[in-house]
């Protein structure tokens, strides 16, 4: 019997090759190897113990039930407290959506943006999720290469030949995963503009504000209304687990994403609204463990530039570097840094990223390394990554 091919939209749908690495580093483990792992994209610290109170008294109190599709009110005013105090942006609570994590939000954002055919630009290295939800609801992702020149961001300049062929959208992340860097002020603003003036949208993808090393992220409603907001509790609040995120929308957008949130989702996870509820309240705690990962971001990248790494942008936000390796793989003879991350995790039992996840504008030859865990690990890596590099190189035998 012929049952027909699937979707044609999900056949086009990547995989990360950091799953691959990832199920390579159980294999390894459950040997009883020690992997130190630099590749994952979480906190490592645990989730704020005010937080876990507020869970355990949601539950005595039986709030299991579905809430309000966009969400339970008193969470969605303390978001918008949050901004008024972060950026000084007074948001009305309405135009808070709740949402199943970031990724619920993004479906949503792209589910009221999109037409079949429809253009966004992304940035190229960028979030592999974004090409893969835009394609999915039938969009077509534009691939903005970018380098260390514009800040590995979309600028006036690079955004430019997208736009005049036509935009629906375009997509901002900062600070940005791989590459932890922010989008300078002056960029963000044009940017926008720009796009608006096109008749676009701009989505701002802000879930790594707050963590954030030097200067301050900017929130792209400091510079307009019209935007879309997406951020959540699993980066800079330490609940990837709790699956919650949120976005905030225009006025014009709200009856779209309520209906569309009803049929995907009813509503975001009930007992984790509640506890975030607590999660304001841990800012001062929170920023703590933060100095914890900027010890980690300098020690890292001084001591990858010393190992033969380029790294021309310092990191000022996330938790990731983003390093040129061409020297490294020229030096040790791999082909690019996919087999390189392989070779590394079987020999010294290091976990990387190889920049293949994160687009096609010279990730053969970039890989990403998460500092979102203790200094000793990073540490440990650093030392095994010496010595995989000093047992790669030639030896001489004159």
């Amino acid at each position: 019997m012929n049952h027909g091919r699937w979707s044609q939209r999900v056949e086009k749908i990547q995989p990360f090759y950091v799953m691959e690495v990832i199920n390579a580093v159980k294999r390894l483990e459950a040997q009883g190897r020690h992997i130190v792992r630099l590749e994952v994209g979480e906190p490592d610290f645990p989730t704020p113990p005010p937080v876990l109170a507020a869970a355990h008294r949601s539950l005595a109190q039986d709030q299991t039930r579905y809430t309000a599709a966009m969400g339970v009110m008193e969470l969605r005013q303390a978001v918008a407290d949050w901004y008024l105090r972060q950026y000084r942006v007074s948001v009305d609570p309405s135009r808070v959506v709740i949402t199943p994590g970031t990724s619920g939000a993004f479906l949503l954002a792209f589910g009221i943006l999109l037409d079949w055919g429809d253009r966004v630009a992304i940035s190229d290295p960028g979030y592999p999720c974004y090409p893969n939800m835009i394609r999915l609801l039938g969009g077509q992702p534009v691939a903005v290469a970018v380098g260390p020149e514009e800040h590995y961001q979309l600028s006036p300049e690079s955004l430019r030949p997208a736009l005049e062929q036509g935009l629906k959208g375009a997509l901002i992340t900062s600070p940005s995963n791989p590459t932890g860097t922010l989008i300078p002020d002056a960029a963000l603003e044009q940017v926008i503009a720009m796009v608006e003036q096109e008749g676009g949208r701009v989505i701002s993808d802000e879930i790594y504000h707050g963590i954030t090393y030097e200067r301050r992220a900017r929130s792209a409603l400091e510079f307009s209304q019209e935007v879309i907001i997406i951020n959540g509790f699993s980066k800079f609040f330490a609940m990837t687990g709790w699956r919650l995120g949120w976005m905030i929308v225009p006025p014009s957008a709200l009856r779209h994403v309520e209906s569309l949130q009803q049929n995907l989702f009813i509503s975001a996870p009930t007992l984790s609204q509640y506890a975030a509820l607590a999660a304001f309240e841990c800012e001062d705690w929170l920023r703590q463990q933060i100095q914890v990962f900027d010890h980690n971001r300098l020690y890292l990248v001084a001591a990858l530039r010393d190992l033969g790494f380029l790294i021309p942008v310092m990191p000022t936000g996330a938790f990731y570097v983003y390093a040129d390796a061409s020297r490294v793989l020229a030096r040790t003879g791999h082909v690019d840094t996919l087999t390189f991350c392989h070779d590394l995790l079987e020999r010294s039992g290091v976990a990387v990223t190889p920049g293949l996840d994160f687009g096609h504008h010279q990730a053969g030859t970039h890989l990403r390394f998460s500092f979102a865990t203790t200094t000793e690990n990073v540490r440990e890596g650093i030392s095994r990554l010496g010595e995989f590099l000093r047992a790669a190189l030639p030896q001489d035998t004159s």
